[in-house]
């Protein structure tokens, strides 16, 4: 095996780091991985450096050992690397590459002055998680570290910084960090302009553009690995500098390309710990609090609903039933319940029989609570049964996704395919049959879509190498990529349509207990 004909993707997900190992013509043939957990910390979501660092270079040794193991090589080399992670988020460094403060993820709801503030200013939705806002925010708290920001790159920049010592991001990320301008491929200059005359105006001497990383798009040159990120990724030293790195890119970015949807009309939803969806734009949308704009690694626009829960909740009720199965004795670890437990969901009526619950483990902007509570409520006369209960669950997981959606239909957004990944849909038809009753739409799993984001980001790495003269990444991907792609396609019967309807307005009614419970429980 030639591995100069190789690449390899590296993504920072919400629950797990993985990396992949692409041959030439396209195929997965080697992965690690390395599992983590964000905390809850001082009223801040994060993850430390360390779990950072550390996580990085795990999933890498995983991916080494497989390639040993399968193959009897040791990688020294490939044709091309890249690494993404999820987007949004604040980790400010100063002039010797120190954090400033611990690492905001995009699951913090912390910015509501800034975010406010910006979104008028630019007449643009800027929501809270966004870069741009948080440290709006922190100029706004008279942070002191702001005065010492010397590079403010989110996590993807980041990780490539310290592999490649480049100071870029991909498009797709750059454009959640502020916005981007699709004539320009560049972050939208107008908006640069106010936000430096805003700041300057409190006292600050800020130029963002001089903090932000640069912004390039899918095919460009990003860099190449440094004699300092090999050693940082590979400690044993087997791994030599001078990899080319394609542009990092944002988690989302790399979700629409593992499942080819980059061109207009087509788009992509991932369910995981949090959930969203893209649709690439073929028009400019009205500003909406629940939609963000952003674009796609190549540059073109796409509606955005980031949720940022989703599956959480399921994973502690499995939590609880796998409890129970131990207590009277039965053998049934958490690898046998979750099939078990979703296939049962199929078997529930299509409303959940009345049940109601909220998944919110964080706050949620889409609906616009700031704490986490999860909460089930239930009337008495619900049909209070297990069935009815996995399917309340699974259909909580999306139900704020859904209420983005029906945003963007009202917005007659055409979607000519609609592609699933993510931990949500790893049992056969259960979550896409689910989606399907709550988009109204067929819904779509690729074979290679449970790899994921580091699939689609390996699939960057390897357009940035053996792209042609004015080959457009979604020539590529059509044509070298997903030609023969496997796929199976589910659509939910009308029945469950009218009941996921039925789900939503019962959810949307009971939705002042769930502000309640979080207004009591953080007074």
């Amino acid at each position: 095996m030639d591995l100069t004909k190789c690449v390899i993707g590296i993504e920072l997900g919400s629950t797990r780091i993985k990396a992949v190992l692409l041959d030439e013509n396209n195929n997965i043939i080697a992965s690690g991985g390395h599992g983590w957990e964000n905390k809850f910390e001082n009223g801040i979501w994060t993850y430390s450096i360390e779990d950072i660092h550390g996580g990085i270079q795990a999933c890498y040794k995983d991916l080494k050992k497989d390639v040993k193991e399968k193959f009897g090589i040791t990688i020294t080399t490939v044709g091309a690397m890249g690494v993404s992670a999820m987007m949004h988020g604040y980790m400010p460094l100063d002039k010797d590459d120190n954090l400033l403060t611990p690492f905001r993820t995009w699951r913090n709801r912390i910015t509501p002055e800034a975010s406010a503030e910006l979104t008028e200013l630019f007449d643009f939705n800027i929501p809270q998680r966004w870069t741009i806002s948080h440290i709006y925010q922190a100029i706004l708290n008279k942070e002191d570290h702001v005065k010492d920001i010397a590079y403010l790159p989110s996590l993807p920049g980041y990780t490539h910084y310290l592999l490649t010592g480049k100071k870029v991001t991909g498009i797709c990320e750059a454009s959640a960090m502020l916005a981007a301008d699709s004539d320009t491929n560049d972050y939208d200059q107008g908006m640069c302009d106010k936000f430096d005359a805003l700041v300057a105006s409190k006292g600050y001497d800020i130029k963002i553009r001089d903090i932000f990383p640069k912004v390039l798009v899918a095919g460009e040159d990003a860099g190449s690995l440094t004699p300092e990120g090999a050693k940082f990724l590979d400690p044993e030293g087997d791994l030599q500098p001078g990899i080319p790195f394609c542009p990092p890119e944002a988690d989302a970015g790399t979700g629409m390309v593992a499942t080819n949807s980059v061109r207009v009309h087509t788009g992509s939803i991932s369910a995981g710990t949090s959930d969203f969806v893209l649709i690439v734009l073929d028009k400019k949308l009205k500003r909406h609090r629940e939609v963000d704009v952003v674009s796609t690694p190549a540059g073109s626009n796409v509606a955005l609903v980031q949720c940022n829960n989703c599956t959480s909740d399921i994973n502690a009720w499995v939590q609880l039933f796998s409890e129970f199965a131990e207590a009277v004795g039965a053998d049934c670890n958490k690898e046998k319940l979750y099939p078990l437990l979703f296939k049962k969901a199929l078997e529930g009526e299509v409303d959940a029989g009345g049940l109601i619950s909220y998944n919110y483990f964080s706050g949620e902007g889409v609906t616009d609570i700031a704490n986490g509570c999860p909460l089930f409520v239930r009337r008495p006369d619900s049909n209070f049964t297990l069935a009815n209960f996995m399917r309340m669950n699974l259909m909580s997981a999306i139900a704020t996704l859904k209420i983005g959606i029906d945003i963007l239909k009202q917005e007659e957004v055409k979607i000519a395919s609609l592609y699933a990944h993510g931990g949500y849909f790893k049992t056969p038809e259960v979550g896409q049959r689910i989606l399907s009753a709550a988009v109204n739409a067929p819904v779509s799993v690729m074979e290679s879509a449970g790899e994921g984001g580091a699939y689609g980001m390996a699939l960057l790495a390897a357009y940035m190498l053996r792209k042609e003269p004015g080959e457009t990444l979604e020539d590529f991907l059509d044509n070298k990529v997903f030609a023969t792609a496997k796929t199976s396609v589910v659509m939910a019967d009308p029945s469950e349509v009218e009941g996921f309807e039925r789900f939503t307005e019962n959810y949307k009614k009971a939705f002042p207990a769930e502000r309640t419970a979080v207004e009591a429980l953080y007074c």
